[in-house]
């Protein structure tokens, strides 16, 4: 029986979030999913499928439709498969989930504009800027479950939304010596952060392959473009990444070469 299809690039925490609400339904084989290498042009067949060069992760329909935005997916294939539910079925809820889920998208911003991020003058603004979004988080929290782990009662679409993020700032953790301060005012959203990376369907991806897939990023260099003085991304596919030593920390003196990567 033909399935919807995701094309998405390698480690794409977009398209993890539609990996994560599968496992959470139960229903990891209702979708399949095409890794597109970003490390070269976009092949025309996926063009042509998409009317142009549009953002992935895309999703095609059993009969060839195309949906985009991954907020959208995870909308689709909650409504489009059966299963337990992950959104929030009472209307007040659900709002409270939309709004916090409204948050993602700065959030995200924040985390990568971190990583690329080569000039150190800048670091504090960055680094307070971060942190200003995990107090949001935490007050969010805070004010709706402070006793508890999740938003609510269980790992719902807020959670899936923001664990794929938090996991690939990984990245800050180690190319920017990142972390959540001890104080009471991230208490609540450091509990649930550890909870949503330790939570069993979202496995998919891990720091070490986070590091190592994303130096380029730590460099300046995003969507598969090449640092200066490189000839093969840190996103390409061989040698793959557990084959490769760890990147080295020191992103704001000098950008490793291929050979050092372990990408030649």
């Amino acid at each position: 029986m033909p399935r919807p299809v995701v094309y998405h690039i390698p480690v794409c925490p977009f398209s993890q979030r539609i990996e994560i609400l599968l496992a959470l339904k139960g229903l990891q084989d209702a979708v399949d999913f095409h890794v597109v290498d970003i490390t070269r042009p976009r092949p025309d067949w996926l063009a042509a499928k998409t009317g142009g060069p549009v953002p992935l992760p895309v999703l095609e329909t059993e009969d060839g439709r195309i949906l985009r935005e991954s907020l959208v997916l995870l909308r689709y294939v909650e409504e489009r498969f059966a299963g337990a539910p992950v959104a929030r079925a009472d209307a007040y809820e659900r709002a409270v989930e939309r709004l916090m889920i409204a948050r993602e998208n700065a959030f995200a911003t924040a985390g990568y504009a971190m990583v690329m991020n080569r000039d150190r003058g800048r670091t504090a603004a960055f680094r307070d800027e971060m942190l200003a979004h995990y107090r949001w988080l935490n007050d969010t929290l805070e004010a709706r479950n402070p006793g508890g782990l999740w938003l609510f009662d269980r790992f719902g679409l807020a959670e899936t939304v923001f664990a794929p993020l938090m996991m690939r700032f990984w990245f800050l953790d180690y190319y920017e010596d990142f972390a959540l301060p001890e104080a009471p005012e991230y208490a609540r959203v450091r509990r649930w952060r550890e909870a949503c990376l330790a939570h069993p369907a979202a496995q998919q991806v891990t720091p070490e392959q986070i590091v190592k897939l994303y130096y380029d990023y730590a460099v300046g260099a995003g969507n598969g473009a090449l640092p200066e003085g490189r000839r093969v991304s840190s996103f390409a596919f061989e040698p793959d990444w557990p084959d490769r030593p760890m990147p080295p920390k020191d992103k704001y003196d000098r950008i490793a070469g291929d050979a050092e990567l372990g990408l030649v």
